[in-house]
């Protein structure tokens, strides 16, 4: 049984959705099966979506636009041979579509060529009379490209159609910071803010970009204005703290912090911050109170547990240290972070041999930091292990070739291991790195402040640096 779509006064979703609940078949408009194909697809209900499109088309078998969502989800689908297919038949019918254009470039970067993508979508914008959305998938293709400053124009077109679109703002202000341009965000920011005065959006990225500049008395006022736009805006709390923090203000920090715990539900960062600042205020049972409240609502937070590992590491409670950080290892063995520490606790225990484990567990899994190779020498050479000791330092100069450090700590390690050619040589190689730096190798290595040959070293350097 047939009936008109008219026939019933519900809306065409409810009416779509009943019709599939029984054997009736109701009529609609192709428009109306949009409209109900983009509820489904923007509620990420392919299956309907599907269902809607097929019945649709067999109601309208020559609805351009249905046709053309229907490509749309064989494309969500990855059945871009079809799609393409489709597409082919679709522009010679109506070879001046913008859409037809928009979904090819979607198969172009979906397949990763996304300067493709963009051509077709310039060829899109010249047929489009709404361009909105075409800039930004050319600011999405832009990005994909590293191609930040053409992705930032993109989306600022985006904000220009519309100012309240705070995703497109957001990608504007991502775009400026990883050019590392903050003084163009601020001037955009104060712009935009000129015109939308009462935006808590912009108020908040502004702080944000002030903070970047250490204009910290700025920030402030910008985390202000967010709070007055918005004063349910977390976000502008939470920032508003961690300057605060920076300027010693720590009771105000908490503050702050704990008015985020108090509008939704608390979060691991805002105890871990509580906690931090309290530690600052050398309220250490509070700060464990909070640090030990961070692991329990997040127990995956790396910087929770390396709060309370510090908290110990730095009263020299060692052992509880220890325990802490093996309890991290336990949740995350991964964590490059947590075997450095394992490995300076080890170290402060004098466990020589599990210091050294850790260490190459933190250098296998990626850490890679100057002061790792430095400590895990000198693990080793504690250990008596001086071979080892000189090849660590060794492989430190790959990732630091122009290390005087390393480069000092090498020739006093030779010269430990009486090997003086290469004692002599890597002396040598360090005072022409770094003249400054021998007073790390004198504190190092006192027994030879007044060594003939060092001396008569030193002094040609500093007269070949004149």
């Amino acid at each position: 049984m047939a009936l008109e779509s008219n026939e019933r006064p519900n809306r065409p979703i409810a009416k779509f959705e009943s019709m599939l609940k029984t054997d009736d078949v109701y009529f609609f408009d192709s428009e109306d099966f949009e409209d109900i194909i983009h509820h489904y697809l923007n509620n990420g209900k392919i299956a309907l979506a599907k269902k809607a499109i097929k019945i649709g088309l067999q109601q309208h078998p020559d609805a351009i636009e249905l046709k053309l969502l229907n490509i749309e989800v064989l494309v969500f689908e990855n059945q871009l041979d079809i799609a393409e297919q489709y597409l082919d038949e679709l522009q010679i019918l109506d070879p001046t579509n913008e859409e037809i254009f928009i979904q090819r470039a979607n198969i172009y970067s979906k397949k990763d060529n996304h300067e493709a993508a963009v051509a077709l979508l310039n060829k899109a914008l010249d047929l489009a009379e709404n361009s909105f959305d075409i800039h930004s998938l050319l600011g999405m293709e832009y990005l994909f490209m590293d191609d930040f400053k053409s992705a930032k124009e993109s989306f600022m077109r985006c904000v220009s159609f519309d100012e309240q679109d705070y995703s497109s703002l957001y990608n504007v202000i991502y775009c400026f910071e990883f050019l590392e341009d903050h003084d163009g965000a601020i001037v955009y920011l104060n712009d935009y803010l000129e015109r939308n005065p009462y935006c808590e959006v912009a108020w908040h990225q502004l702080g944000k970009q002030y903070t970047y500049k250490k204009m910290h008395t700025e920030a402030l006022a910008a985390f202000d204005f967010a709070i007055i736009s918005d004063d349910t805006f977390i976000g502008a709390y939470f920032e508003k703290g961690k300057v605060l923090e920076k300027l010693g203000k720590y009771n105000e920090a908490i503050e702050n912090y704990e008015t985020t715990i108090k509008m939704e539900d608390p979060t691991s960062h805002a105890y871990l911050r509580i906690g931090k600042c309290h530690e600052q205020l050398q309220n250490d049972d509070m700060a464990k109170y909070y640090y030990y409240h961070t692991v329990h609502e997040d127990p995956l937070l790396d910087k929770g547990w390396l709060a309370i590992t510090d908290f110990y590491f730095r009263r020299k409670n060692y052992d509880k240290a220890l325990h802490y950080v093996n309890k991290a290892l336990n949740i995350d063995g991964e964590n490059p972070s947590y075997w450095k520490k394992c490995a300076y606790i080890n170290a402060a225990l004098k466990k020589y041999d599990q210091a050294d484990f850790a260490f190459k567990q933190a250098v296998d899994l990626g850490n890679y930091e100057l002061k790792t190779w430095l400590n895990w020498a000198d693990v080793l050479l504690s250990n008596e292990d001086t071979a080892s000791a000189l090849q660590i330092l060794a492989q430190g100069q790959q990732f630091y070739p122009e290390s005087a450090e390393l480069k000092y700590k090498t020739a006093g390690f030779h010269l430990a291991n009486r090997d003086m050619i290469n004692g002599r040589i890597s002396f040598m190689d360090a005072l022409k790195l770094d003249l400054q730096k021998l007073s790390l190798f004198f504190e190092e290595f006192p027994q030879y402040t007044k060594s003939d040959w060092v001396l008569e070293a030193v002094e040609k350097a500093e007269k070949a640096s004149k």
